[in-house]
This record gives C-alpha cells, sequence and structure tokens, in this order.
C-alpha cells in the first residue's frame, strides 16, 4: 500500500519538503565526485599500469551499474530514506578502505573491492532519492521536479566538485582532497538523516521484498514500453562516456590543447544543468515524450553530426567550439522528463520502472566507451560521431511507443469518436 503523505505545497516546482533533501543529494554527490577527473592520470603517476587503471574503473562502473538498478526496488521495499543511508554506508566504508589500506600499497587486488564498494554507494544515495521525488511530488510539476534533481546532481558532480578540486588539490594535495571527500559525504548524509522521511509502502516482510526486487526485472516483461524507456536512457548518455575517450584527440589534431578542451566540457555541463531545469519545464508544458523525442532524440542526433563537422569548419576557432559545446549540454538535457515519464507508465511500481531507469544510465558507461573502441580505428572520430547520431534518431523512434497512460487514454477516446 502507498503510505506517501498528502500533497504538499511546492516551490518553483518541487515539493517544499523536499527541497533539504535534494541539497543533502548535492553535497553527497560532490564528495563522490571529487576524483572523478583526475583519478587514472594520479594513478599512473603512482606507478599503475594504464590497463590496471582501466580495469579498476571499469569494475567501479560495473558496481555502480548494480547500485543503479538496486536502488528503485530497493527504496520501494525499504524506503528511501533506508536506502540512501545504506548507500551512504557503503561509500564511507569503500572510501575509509581504500584510503587506508588499498592506495597507501598501490595493491590492485585490495584496490578494486574497495574501490567497487564506494561504486555502490552513490546510485544507491542519489537516485533513491529521485525515486521519493518520482513517488511524492505533484504529478502536474514532477518534469520541473526531475529537472531539479538533476541540476543538483549534474552541478554538484560537475561543476563544484571540479572546482573545489582545482582550488585544494594545490593546498592539501590528492590524497588529502579524498579525505575531504568523506566530509562532503557525511554532511549530506545528516541532511537526509534529518529531513527525509516516511515510506513509499507500509513495511513489508521479506517474501514481499523479494516480490518487490524480483519485479525490477519482471516489469520490462509485464510493460515493454519501459524497456524501450531503459534503453532511451542508455543512448541519452552514450556521448557522456564516450566523448571524453576520443574528442579531446579529435580536437587537438585541429590545435586544440588539453586546457582548452576541459573549458569546453566543462561549460557545457554549466549550460546543461541550467538547461535539465528548462526541460523539465518545457516537458510539464507540451508534453515529455514530445521533449524527449523532438528536442532530446532528434535535437542530440543534429548536435552530433555538428560536433563532427565544426572542426573542418572552424579549425582552432575556440569561440565556435565553445558554442558548440554549449549547443550539446543544453539539448542534452532534454531527455531530463524521462526520468518522470517512466514512472508514470507504472505508477504502483515506479520503483521498479526507476531501477530500469537507472539500470539504463548505469549500462551507457559500458556502451559509450565500448563503441568508441570498437570503431575508433576503422570508422575515426567522424564515423563515430555519426553512429552516436543514428543512435539518437533511433531514440527518438523509440519513444512512439513509450506513451504516458494519459496520451493511451486520448488516443482511444480519439479511435471511439472516429
Amino acid at each position: 500500500m502507498n503510505t506517501v503523505s498528502p500533497e504538499r505545497g511546492t516551490f518553483l516546482g518541487l515539493r517544499k519538503d523536499l527541497v533539504l533533501g535534494l541539497i543533502g543529494v548535492l553535497l553527497f554527490i560532490v564528495g563522490d565526485g571529487l576524483e572523478h577527473a583526475w583519478i587514472s592520470p594520479y594513478l599512473v603517476d603512482e606507478g599503475m599500469s594504464i590497463q590496471h587503471t582501466a580495469l579498476l574503473i571499469t569494475i567501479y562502473g560495473i558496481a555502480v551499474t548494480i547500485g543503479a538498478w538496486f536502488s528503485g526496488v530497493l527504496a520501494e521495499a525499504w524506503g528511501p530514506r533506508k536506502t540512501m543511508l545504506t548507500g551512504a554506508t557503503f561509500w564511507l566504508i569503500g572510501q575509509f578502505l581504500f584510503l587506508t589500506i588499498a592506495l597507501p600499497t598501490m595493491n590492485l587486488a585490495i584496490m578494486i573491492p574497495t574501490y567497487a564498494i564506494r561504486g555502490l554507494g552513490y546510485p544507491l544515495f542519489c537516485y533513491s532519492f529521485l525515486v521519493w521525488v518520482t513517488y511524492t511530488n505533484p504529478q502536474k510539476t514532477l518534469g520541473t521536479a526531475v529537472g531539479w534533481f538533476y541540476l543538483a546532481f549534474t552541478g554538484g558532480l560537475y561543476i563544484v566538485a571540479n572546482y573545489y578540486a582545482s582550488f585544494m588539490i594545490p593546498i592539501i594535495g590528492h590524497v588529502g582532497l579524498l579525505w575531504s571527500a568523506m566530509l562532503w559525504v557525511v554532511a549530506g548524509t545528516t541532511i537526509v538523516i534529518i529531513f527525509v522521511k516516511g515510506r513509499i509502502r507500509e513495511s513489508v516482510d521479506i517474501k514481499e521484498q523479494l516480490k518487490i526486487l524480483v519485479s525490477g526485472i519482471t516489469i520490462v516483461k509485464e510493460n515493454p514500453r519501459v524497456g524501450l524507456g531503459g534503453i532511451v536512457r542508455m543512448i541519452n548518455s552514450i556521448s557522456q562516456f564516450g566523448l571524453p575517450v576520443f574528442f579531446p584527440t579529435y580536437l587537438a589534431s585541429y590545435g586544440f590543447s588539453t586546457e582548452r578542451w576541459l573549458s569546453i566540457w566543462a561549460t557545457a555541463f554549466i549550460v546543461n544543468i541550467a538547461f535539465n531545469l528548462i526541460f523539465g519545464v518545457v516537458g510539464d508544458k507540451i508534453g515529455w515524450r514530445k521533449t524527449i523525442m523532438w528536442f532530446g532524440g532528434i535535437g542530440c542526433g543534429i548536435v552530433m553530426i555538428i560536433m563532427a563537422y565544426a572542426p573542418v569548419i572552424f579549425g582552432d576557432n575556440f569561440v565556435a567550439m565553445l558554442l558548440v559545446g554549449c549547443l550539446y549540454g543544453a539539448i542534452l538535457a532534454a531527455f531530463c522528463p524521462i526520468s518522470a515519464l517512466l514512472p508514470s507508465l507504472e505508477p504502483e511500481k515506479r520503483g521498479s520502472t526507476m531501477s530500469i531507469l537507472n539500470l539504463g544510465a548505469g549500462l551507457a558507461a559500458f556502451a559509450g566507451p565500448g563503441i568508441v573502441g570498437l570503431f575508433i580505428g576503422s570508422l575515426g572520430a567522424i564515423g563515430v560521431l555519426w553512429i552516436f547520431a543514428i543512435l539518437y534518431f533511433t531514440s527518438s523512434i523509440l519513444m512512439i511507443w513509450v506513451k504516458s497512460p494519459s496520451e493511451k487514454k486520448v488516443e482511444k477516446q480519439e479511435t471511439l469518436i472516429s
């Protein structure tokens, strides 16, 4: 039985009692993201081979994917607060062991499990709160509320974390920065302990909890539209994980330095966090599915083609590529309403639908770099960008069948009238 509290007032589209929880998410994800931009070259400088570093990060990505899938169903079975605290516990234990045992010894056999334990943490913490948002926020502004979530999530992970890291590394060093990450995570967790309360369901026994967990898989068979939505969510992020693998090298061939690339990439996500909120509002106004189809799928497909040929046309013109990066960040945000659309397909099983959504997000971490690895040698950078473009166009086609219950109801009424 659903036990979400009655509807309360909203602040700019987000239910007021969710605002402080969102601040907790932002603080947590800052702590989680402090090392993402530099951990690989740092470990190589410390003597680890590139192959071992890649293996460590790949297994970390697998742990993130597992945590992402479990986040939805556990939030529904246990409640978001308990699931978030479980994620925080995994993160803090993994981080402590990584810093005290694994990193000092540079022993790969210890580094892999400790870093993987840490990897389970942020999806259980952050995505469980997203499930809570989809259950509690008024439906009419749910797209906007999801936009607020991704503004906090992306802003913390890509903007605040990177600026804090660049400022603090010269002062306290890389290891000191990793220790300070625990302070951010503890601060975010403390806010959750105090302010995130309530359950999605009444207390359920172990048998019912297992049933909810299984539904995170069977939901795709019961409602194939949820599975299609998960595929679209994966396509959404392929460029986000794939572009950093090869695009800096592609730009370098036209005279762009690494510093200029980093400026373009960082600026893209500053724009992205603003447009997450904008497209959340747009989705509430014109429809979530239409926003994803026309602005997200088709828009990102066109942007991939622009990114393929912009260096050819503009050469080393930094301003031109910066504008292209801003366009990419803005249009990528148009996929934001999918986190509102998918739960609406199964209102009584939102945790299960969010598990598939989060699984898609996790799988993108493999799909993006995987496509690059398979095709960069034979097709080059332009060919890979065309593959990304085709996938984005395909996501728009898939969205034809991912209709919300209200759309299907209107469609049925129009059929009866005709």
